[in-house]
C-alpha cells in the first residue's frame, strides 16, 4: 500500500521536528515545511529512506501564497490524507505596549494560515475519500499567562476552530482535533532562569516538563486507525500541570 501522506509546519526543529522524526518512524511519508533548512532536519533526511521526507520551503506571514503552496504540494506528492498545523511565532510582550506589527503577525501565521491550509489541504482529503487534520494548540489557551495575551487568544482560536471544522468536515471522514502542550523541554524554555522552571515543575504532579517526542506521539495516535472515531477534541500533553 502506498504510504499516506502528512504536511508538517514548522518541521525543521523543536516539536515539529520530533513530530516529523516520530513520523515516518510510524510508517507516513512527511512533507516537512519550514522556512529554511536545519541542521537537524538534512541530519534526518539523509538517514531517512528515499521520499520518506520532503522539504518545501515556505513562510506562513504569505497567506495570500497558500493557495498556490498547498496546490504545488499536493500535485507532486499525490495528495494529502493528513495535515498537523503546528508552525507558530511566539513573540510575547504586555498588550499596550507591543508593537501592532507583532500582533498582526501572531494572527496572520498562528490562526490565518493554518485555516487557509486546513482550508485547502482539506480538499485533496475530500477527493481521497478521508483524512485527518491536527491543531497544535497550547495549554495557555485555556490558563493565560502574563505576558502572552496575544499568543493565548491564537491558540485559544485553534481549539475553536478545531472543534467546528471536526463538525463541518465529519461526514467526509476527515477527522479534525487538536492537541494542547504544556511546557516542553525546548529552545524556549532553555531561556527561563532555574527558578522559573522550578516553579513549573512543581505545578506538574510528575515533577517534571512535557518532551517533544511525547508530545509527538500523541500527534501520531491522532493519525493512526486507532483514532478514528475521535474528532472535535483537545488532547492535553502537559504533564498533570493542568489537573
Amino acid at each position: 500500500m502506498r504510504k499516506k501522506n502528512i504536511m508538517v509546519t514548522g518541521a525543521s526543529r523543536g516539536l515539529g521536528l520530533a513530530i516529523t522524526r516520530r513520523l515516518i518512524s510510524e510508517g507516513f511519508n512527511v512533507m516537512a515545511v519550514a522556512r529554511n533548512m536545519t541542521a537537524e532536519l538534512k541530519e534526518l533526511m539523509a538517514h531517512s529512506s528515499a521520499g520518506e521526507i520532503s522539504f518545501h520551503e515556505f513562510d506562513l506571514n504569505n497567506v495570500n501564497d497558500i493557495p498556490i503552496f498547498v496546490r504545488k504540494v499536493t500535485g507532486s506528492n499525490k495528495g494529502i490524507w493528513g495535515l498537523v498545523n503546528n508552525a507558530a511565532v511566539g513573540h510575547d510582550g504586555m498588550l499596550p505596549t507591543q508593537h501592532d506589527s507583532e500582533i498582526e503577525e501572531l494572527i496572520r501565521v498562528n490562526v490565518q494560515a493554518p485555516i487557509l491550509l486546513a482550508k485547502y489541504v482539506s480538499r485533496s482529503m475530500l477527493i481521497g475519500g478521508g483524512g485527518r487534520i491536527i491543531n497544535v494548540s497550547s495549554i495557555i489557551a485555556t490558563t493565560g499567562y502574563k505576558g502572552l495575551a496575544v499568543y493565548g487568544a491564537t491558540k485559544a482560536a485553534m481549539i475553536g476552530f478545531s472543534r467546528s471544522l471536526a463538525r463541518d468536515l465529519g461526514g467526509a471522514k476527515i477527522t479534525v482535533n487538536a492537541v494542547a502542550p504544556g511546557y516542553m523541554e525546548t529552545e524556549m524554555t532553555q531561556g527561563l532562569d532555574d527558578v522559573k522552571l522550578a516553579s513549573v515543575r512543581r505545578r506538574s504532579p510528575l515533577g517534571a516538563l512535557t518532551t517533544p517526542d511525547q508530545v509527538a506521539g500523541s500527534v501520531a495516535f491522532l493519525l493512526s486507525d486507532d483514532a478514528q472515531t475521535i474528532t472535535g477534541t483537545v488532547l492535553t500533553v502537559d504533564a498533570g500541570s493542568t489537573a
